[in-house]
């Protein structure tokens, strides 16, 4: 057990980059440029049990061609209490969000405006009172500042009545008149107290109605922008060219709010709130979803995704163009219905915050393809791609940041974990040219080997409405010793369903690796990155096509590599829990242990717990619409297409990980399968996670499960 809790510790140990932004140009007196790098790791702490972010300084020198010569200046410094932070267009400013612990043990917001020698401004948001929290997640969070550099714009929750009991009494005290205190405007709500508030779901419970509002350097002073539709939640936001309004996201909630984390099908629309005379308007089409608006460096142009609203929750999607002056919408890129060595694959993620060339025309992204993530830029003119990764090695790359053509990325691989890469983007026409430099490297993992395979499903399992599709897995294995030679198989098809899994730094696979498993990811149909066609596979074939997809890798994968088959597990979590148990009860020969974290067992039991119900309907292949409800043929459909179908086949001892604040496959589910297999005598065993979600990300969390997963896999694999 001891080798396992320093294994665990050494490689939960290294860092991976979260946000990189550069500095100004600095001219030398010989006429040489260089500028600074500022790199946000993190890193887990096991014994403070919490995340840490860290900061990392480089200077890069270049010649506004190539990068000629880059290193580290001094050593890593800890990031404190900052939620959201932003430099400003001058980069002679930094506006900081910060959260502070009062002597109450309050948690208190502060909004920071920082020079190059000191902080200028401390606003306390809390004590103002003029909004709730301030936002600081990924769908609705922003921290803008205006172009003239005066104002800074952000998202926070609305201010809500206070509310009291209907038997409140009121304090005795001493006349107003005789005290000379004015009334309180604010009375508290009588009855109130217990009213439901919505929110937008997994991780996303303590956002219900967000405004935008807005801080005025100079005076100090907070305002909460107005004229935006009771029926639209913003976020997004951003100052228009002229600073005379704002640029946002606004997201339908009625009839009610469905779970937005992961769910990029949400209706939403570009909107304009003009702050001179209270207007919005509406700036894309209203019956789409989209995201990641940004505004190019020229201010003539904004880009931004675009998909259709409903549907599968992860889909490809189209980059769209807003043009500011002349008020007309063109498509950069259609959806891509299926990949193409060679072309461009679509998109399936966000923009990087940064993603425009100096030259206005060109942007750069990140995107997957197959079983990897590569880089390219796209000519939003012509609609040309050129990847910047196509003769790089294999692996996953993520964009941090552009700015004056510097390009920072990450890049990773199943057995070497991220390490900072460097290139000057080169003219429009000779991207292909890009040379990439390495600014910080991290050592391999030894004793991990890795591969993707491409499998084509037999003709008999052939969708007839998208034949043709193929899909990939990637294998690792130990790459020396004795477990090298014939090591236990651990299965992990992944959640979603419509994600991936691209052959980047994973700590749990890379651990059970190093251990002696091989691990087999596999990316099913359904998979992103594949192309359209294959994601619109799947719906109405869950626990079918995906199933049958795992097993057959499984089988040919045992058929042609060196691995025991008498010494099979499966480790899945979400949809990829759904698949474990669904491969455990339909092919209980094959697997001899089964670990599941979150797993969905039950379609129809989970519909009415969910923040997603639409996914119960679409994924089985039923319409959704808010107003109607299942009807008993519907049901019947969602039950047949579950695991617990098959619950009387199971055999296998198994392990359920439970987050008992999990939004989007409530714990219910995990302890309906764990009744089911108990009844039945099947070894189980149920672990609970107090405080923990969906992903089960919590520190300590995910230190116990992985060492419960080995532990377990252990016993049951080795003996």
């Amino acid at each position: 057990m001891e080798e396992v809790v320093e294994l665990y510790r050494e490689l939960s140990g290294h860092p991976v980059l979260s946000t990189a932004s550069l500095g100004p140009d600095v001219t030398t007196q010989y006429g040489g440029k260089y500028c600074s790098l500022s790199t946000e790791w993190l890193q887990r702490d096991l014994a403070r049990a919490e995340n840490i972010r860290f900061c990392r300084q480089y200077l890069i020198f270049h010649d506004g061609a190539s990068i000629i010569c880059s290193g580290p200046t001094g050593t890593c410094s800890e990031i404190k209490g900052e939620l959201l932070s932003q430099e400003s267009p001058s980069r002679a400013l930094k506006a900081v969000l910060r959260k502070v612990s009062s002597k109450e043990k309050k948690e208190k917001q502060f909004l920071e405006v920082w020079d190059q020698n000191r902080k200028v401004k401390s606003i306390d948001l809390t004590a103002l009172d003029k909004h709730g929290s301030v936002y600081d997640d990924d769908e609705f969070g922003c921290l803008a500042w205006s172009h003239s550099e005066t104002h800074l714009l952000y998202v926070a929750e609305k201010k809500r009545p206070k509310a009291e009991s209907f038997f409140q009494r009121k304090e005795l005290r001493v006349s107003d008149e005789d005290m000379e205190q004015p009334k309180k405007e604010d009375e508290p709500l009588k009855g109130e107290q217990f009213v439901y508030h919505e929110d937008w779901g997994e991780m996303l419970s303590t956002h219900s109605v967000p405004v935008l509002c807005v801080l005025d350097i100079e005076g100090s002073s907070i305002s909460v922008l107005e004229g935006i539709p009771d029926h639209l939640s913003p976020g997004q936001a951003f100052w228009c060219p002229d600073d005379t309004g704002v640029v946002f996201v606004g997201w339908w909630h009625e009839p009610f709010r469905l779970g937005l984390r992961h769910c990029t099908n949400r209706r939403s629309a570009l909107f304009y709130v003009d702050l001179t005379g209270g207007s919005c308007e509406l700036l894309s089409e209203d019956t789409k979803a989209v995201r990641s608006p940004r505004l190019s460096p020229d201010h003539c142009r904004i880009i931004y995704l675009e998909n259709d609203a409903m549907g599968p929750h992860q889909q490809c999607s189209r980059l769209r163009m807003y043009d500011w002056y002349t008020e007309e919408t063109s498509t950069v890129l259609e959806v891509v219905p299926r990949q193409v060595w060679g072309a461009f694959p679509g998109i399936y993620s966000m923009l990087p915050g940064l993603c425009w060339a100096a030259d206005s025309r060109r942007i750069v992204l990140d995107t997957v393809q197959r079983s990897q993530q590569d880089v390219f830029v796209v000519d939003t003119v012509t609609g040309t791609t050129t990847s910047l990764t196509a003769d790089a090695p294999q692996g996953c790359w993520s964009v941090l940041t552009i700015d004056q053509n510097i390009l920072v990325a990450s890049f990773s691989t199943p057995s070497c974990p991220p390490t900072l890469k460097v290139a000057m983007l080169p003219e429009a026409g000779q991207e292909a040219q890009v040379r990439w430099v390495c600014l910080q490297d991290a050592s391999p993992v030894p004793n991990i080997s890795w591969g993707i395979r491409t499998l084509q499903p037999p003709p008999e399992q052939e969708n007839p409405q998208y034949a043709g599709l193929d899909f990939d897995a990637i294998l690792l294995r130990p790459s020396e010793g004795p477990a090298a030679q014939k090591p236990p198989l651990v299965v992990m098809p992944h959640g979603g369903p419509h994600s991936v899994f691209t052959a980047g730094w994973m700590l749990y696979p890379a651990a059970l690796c190093r251990l002696g498993f091989a691990v087999l990811l596999v990316n099913y149909r359904g998979s992103l990155g594949f192309g359209q066609d294959s994601v619109a596979s799947l719906p109405g074939n869950v626990g079918t096509q995906d199933v049958r997809d795992v097993q057959l890798c499984v089988e040919r994968v045992l058929q042609e590599e060196p691995l025991d088959a008498s010494r099979v597990a499966l480790v899945g979590g979400s949809h990829g829990g759904f698949l474990a148990c669904h491969l455990l009860g339909q092919f209980p020969d094959t697997y001899h242990v089964c670990v599941v974290r979150n797993p969905v067992v039950n379609i129809a039991s989970m519909v009415g717990t969910t923040d997603i119900p639409d996914w119960c309907l679409t994924e089985t292949g039923l319409p959704y619409a808010p107003d109607a409800l299942p009807d008993p043929a519907q049901w019947t459909e969602m039950l047949h297409k579950s695991p617990m179908r098959y619950v009387n086949q199971v055999r296998a001892p198994v392990l359920l990980l439970l987050g008992e604040d999990d939004r989007r496959v409530p714990p219910k589910q995990g302890l309906e399968y764990y009744r089911a297999l108990k009844a039945r005598g099947v070894p189980t065993r149920l672990l609970w996670y107090p405080g923990n979600s969906h992903a089960l990300a919590g520190i300590e969390a995910e230190a116990d499960g992985f060492m419960n997963i080995a532990l377990w896999l252990s016993k049951h694999l080795w003996c």
